[in-house]
């Protein structure tokens, strides 16, 4: 259930302050709380909720005021509770009418504001927040109610991708061969407890001695550590024949047991198939016996050759970051470009004059499609240079100092805005987490133009605007 707020634009001057507490106006969160157009995203968020019955749920505005507070500083669940409890800007941030001593809600509750606010809505809420802090553009219909014949191209998009890294131990298959026996070991324990049936004979200790000899070597040659994997993936293989006896005889797994059987038998049967055919690669291999669903990506980088994280498409237009794609399989970015511009031609109502990417964007296809509308993709011709071929490097400088900016957004979004480690658990709460990062990469970005005295004024403008078609409404 949720009941729609109807004054979420609150201004400065309607926040109650108790006596003796003088809050400065140019405070940032004061000033990043105007730049979000809170009423436009309420209309949205409320569309969500259709059921009439239940606990009424938190407004927008506290929901993804205090996901931005913990992307911005990295703070737990518990600790960004009890730092907008103490932080009377924060408090205003997030939309309370005036300061309080008590947490405005539960630290629990933070798992639920990340469910809400999904990949999904995220992407609007940034292009919300984008449209409303920008110039306004002519789109593909505008255009044809003009008649206009401007179909010249102009603008640049920067296309790149990185990994952000889940917050997972270092797989390896001694590690992931242990999870799956105690967690199989768990669910024969129980089926044994509820049923009353005798606990059978699957030498628990002995698998124990093993991995421990295992993890306790410091140097493990290759013939012996082959011996012990091959003794642990016995001990699993004589787990699984156990709990698929009791399912015979009409045990009923919970849901966590069959998300623990369905692993097992996929760490199971990957293992079994590296050590038979003396590899250490197979497809879709599963690195977390927690977040089965996470892939190593390779990356080539000097520090890290591989990580373990959900991979992302990140374009830039106009200075402002947008996901164009997700993924925790790895995937070939190239295949991204052409709906990428697509969604640039959709936005602006023209394609960019020039696209900045790396070199594997650069394959005939993706070449092709920009040479049709008149798009300059940056880099060399592929091939070997023509003979009498001259190239600009004055364009090629250009091209790769301008298309630095998109690197730079990356290590902003890591070293700030935590990318470059992801805490939470699912899938779904994961991305999330990464579209929370985006905005308020873009928020920091407005912050900087804020400070100009133009900017100011407009936004100011905006607040006064808002708070008198409110007062409209409520006549």
């Amino acid at each position: 259930m949720y009941k729609p707020q109807l004054n979420t634009q609150l201004a400065f001057e309607d926040f109650d302050q108790p006596m003796g507490l003088s809050m400065n106006p140019e405070n940032r969160w004061i000033k990043k709380a105007a730049i979000i157009p809170w009423s436009e995203l309420e209309k949205d968020y409320t569309k969500n909720f259709r059921n009439r019955k239940g606990n009424v749920a938190k407004p927008l505005r506290m929901a993804l005021g205090a996901l931005l507070i913990q992307t911005e500083y990295g703070y737990s669940d518990e600790e960004t509770v009890l730092q907008i409890q103490e932080n009377p800007y924060l408090q205003f941030f997030i939309g309370l009418p005036g300061y309080q001593n008590q947490a405005p809600f539960d630290a629990s509750t933070m798992v639920y504001f990340r469910k809400r606010l999904d990949a999904v809505t995220l992407a609007t809420i940034n292009e919300k927040i984008i449209a409303a802090n920008s110039k306004p553009t002519k789109t593909v219909t505008d255009k044809q109610d003009d008649h206009s014949d401007d179909d010249h191209n102009s603008g640049t998009l920067i296309l790149d991708a990185t990994c952000a890294p889940q917050n997972i131990k270092y797989p390896t298959d001694t590690e992931l061969l242990n999870d799956a026996r105690t967690h199989l070991e768990k669910i024969i324990d129980v089926a044994c407890a509820d049923n009353g049936w005798t606990k059978p004979r699957i030498y628990r200790r002995k698998a124990r001695q093993v991995y421990l000899a295992i993890v306790r070597r410091k140097r493990k040659g290759q013939k012996w550590l082959r011996k012990q994997i091959r003794r642990l993936l016995n001990y699993v293989k004589r787990d699984l024949d156990k709990v698929e006896i009791y399912l015979t005889a009409g045990y009923q797994l919970t849901l966590e047991q069959e998300n623990w059987l369905t692993t097992s038998k996929a760490i199971y049967a990957q293992q079994k198939y590296m050590y038979t055919e003396r590899t250490h690669s197979v497809k879709d291999r599963i690195v977390s016996f927690s977040q089965p669903w996470i892939r190593p990506i390779l990356r080539g980088k000097a520090r890290t050759n591989t990580e373990f994280g959900v991979k992302l498409d990140v374009s830039l237009d106009r200075g402002f970051a947008r996901i164009e794609k997700t993924s925790f399989d790895a995937y070939n970015e190239s295949t991204d470009l052409v709906n990428a511009v697509r969604r640039y031609y959709d936005r602006n109502g023209h394609y960019p004059a020039r696209v900045l990417a790396d070199k594997i964007y650069r394959n005939r296809g993706n070449l092709a499609y920009c040479k049709e509308r008149d798009i300059r993709l940056s880099g060399p011709a592929l091939g070997r240079p023509k003979k009498n071929e001259t190239r600009d490097k004055r364009i090629s400088y250009q091209d790769n100092a301008d298309r630095i900016a998109v690197e730079r957004d990356f290590s902003l979004m890591k070293r700030r805005f935590s990318l470059n480690l992801i805490m939470t658990k699912l899938p779904t709460t994961t991305l999330t987490s990464v579209g929370i990062s985006v905005i308020a990469l873009n928020l920091s970005k407005l912050m900087a133009n804020f400070s100009r005295p133009i900017f100011g004024w407009l936004v100011f403008i905006n607040q006064i605007f808002c708070k008198n078609r409110q007062k409209l409404v409520n006549i």
